[in-house]
């Protein structure tokens, strides 16, 4: 009996140490949590305005030639993966990167994330690039070297499609892992309605203009999915840091139960033997 109340002893130590752990983890996300969402909501601005101001260059020349806009057959296809640096957060990383292995067709993939690093090399994927190991370091500066090589990539025909995978952030409690079309460019028209030139003029040419803004928009798509991403993965961390720490807890609640017993036994076993040797 008493070494099954040490060993309970010894576990009930256990599990309060790793509770410890997942308390302090989820402090450290719901502190950086703040500073994420207002990246996000940062970010999806400039992602708007420069996806209008390409539709009004559009507008400008209705038979505008770019060849960003130009369809073929998808035979190859880029995907920007973006996953997290670290585990212990729930699915988040497995449902980015299952996102991103349901993509049909022959893929290369630039990987954002020591996630996403790890699991397309452990995999023998084409890589276009893996020296962006660690997602939370990535700058805007790497954003728009990864949308230069995107950009000439797709124009040599290296690749026909080019789709970001990310997770984007809806809430706290809901985060989507989203397989985003980049290239080809497809511009939304107005229903039922014949298309209208804008009185805007661009110099030399609406198409030079447009094909101009095409990296920078990339550039803005990438660093608003890794914003998103980023954000998703803290949330993510947190709810399962939160659940770790509530399921340690009941546990703990548990052991101390079977403790009680186990001891509330011992005594007992202790008394009767008194007072058995009593009476002889």
């Amino acid at each position: 009996m008493a070494g099954s109340m040490k060993d309970i002893k010894l576990r009930i130590k256990s599990v309060e140490s790793t509770m410890q752990i997942t308390k302090a983890m989820e402090l450290v996300a719901s502190s950086k949590m703040r500073r994420a969402k207002e990246r996000v909501e940062r970010s999806r601005p400039y992602f708007e305005v420069l996806h209008k101001a390409l539709t009004d260059i559009a507008a400008a020349d209705i038979e505008l030639r770019s060849p960003y806009l130009k369809q073929r057959p998808v035979q190859r296809t880029l995907l920007v993966v973006i996953a997290g640096d670290r585990g212990l957060a729930g699915g988040y990383n497995a449902n980015v990167l299952r996102l991103a292995e349901a993509q049909p067709g022959e893929v290369t993939v630039l990987p954002i994330g020591k996630r996403a690093v790890e699991h397309f090399v452990r995999r023998g994927a084409k890589l276009l690039t893996d020296e962006y190991v660690q997602a939370a370091d990535v700058t805007v500066g790497d954003c728009f070297q990864m949308s230069r090589a995107v950009a000439s990539g797709f124009l040599r025909g290296e690749f026909d499609a080019v789709k970001v995978c990310y997770t984007r952030f809806a809430s706290m409690l809901t985060q989507t892992a989203e397989a985003l079309d980049v290239l080809p460019l497809v511009l939304p028209q107005p229903e039922g309605q014949q298309p209208q030139r804008s009185l805007i003029q661009y110099e030399p040419n609406c198409e030079d203009v447009f094909n101009a803004v095409i990296p920078e928009y990339i550039a803005g798509i990438i660093y608003s999915a890794l914003c998103e991403s980023l954000a998703s993965e803290l949330a993510a961390r947190r709810t399962a840091m939160d659940a770790a720490s509530k399921n340690a807890a009941e546990m703990i609640e548990n052991l101390n139960l079977y403790y009680n017993r186990a001891r509330q036994a011992a005594i007992t076993q202790e008394i009767t033997e008194i007072v058995g040797g009593a009476e002889h």
